[in-house]
């Protein structure tokens, strides 16, 4: 399968790439900010290869992006949107610049990604993309969250949509709203807090969703939790 992983450095990212790349068949392209964590990847996989993105700032990498994916691959069969930023602040602490920085990592990006990778789906074809259950209608929600929220929140709403308009090519979309997992991100976020999932048991999930859950599901936003959050 040719997969495409958007975010994969570290955290639950990372053990996507290390759990889907035990499979030779499986021809994988990272995209991440830390270009050191790209290198190490891509010499111990040999079926991965790399490129430095900051989603933050797609439209800089978007040219580079375009081109090494239309290189290297002819189809593409996976898409997981693994990227993300966290800052944790009250809503009335927050910079614009911080709030502008999540929305485009955790947004704008995904979805620019998207388009550039759609043309290369056909038939068969999954798109994931990570959101959060702080972004989940209905689900309990937490002081200095807000605008990371509401970016994952948009993120499945994007998921619900596109699955209807990528219906005629059958190109399935579903969105994973995850709860607490034990990452980098989560500690640097809320030091000491001990999540009951670490990102490998994640990690497993995922993948294994990516390849088999557009038999099962498209265009719905699936909590996956056992705590609160």
């Amino acid at each position: 399968m040719n997969i495409i992983i958007n975010g994969g450095t570290r955290g639950i990212g990372k053990e996507v790439v290390l759990y889907l790349a035990k499979d030779n068949c499986n021809r994988i392209l990272v995209t991440g900010r830390n270009e050191k964590a790209l290198k190490s990847l891509s010499l111990t996989c040999k079926n991965v290869i790399t490129l430095p993105v900051d989603l933050s700032v797609f439209e800089i990498h978007s040219e580079a992006f375009k081109s090494i994916v239309y290189s290297h691959f002819k189809r593409v069969d996976i898409l997981i949107n693994l990227a993300g930023l966290l800052v944790a602040k009250d809503f009335m602490d927050i910079t614009n610049n911080e709030a502008r920085l999540m929305m485009e990592t955790n947004f704008f990006g995904p979805a620019s990604v998207i388009r550039i990778v759609k043309p290369l789906m056909s038939s068969g074809s999954h798109i994931v993309n990570i959101s959060s259950m702080g972004g989940f209608q209905g689900s309990s929600k937490y002081k200095g969250l807000s605008y990371y929220s509401a970016s994952k929140a948009a993120l499945a709403c994007l998921s619900e949509c596109l699955a209807t308009e990528f219906m005629d090519s059958d190109v399935r979309v579903n969105s994973i709203a995850l709860g607490a997992v034990q990452t980098e991100m989560l500690n640097e976020a809320f030091p000491g807090y001990k999540a009951p999932v670490d990102a490998k048991e994640m990690a497993e999930f995922i993948s294994d969703f990516a390849v088999k859950g557009h038999k099962f599901f498209n265009g719905k936003v699936l909590p996956v939790a056992i705590g609160n959050p």
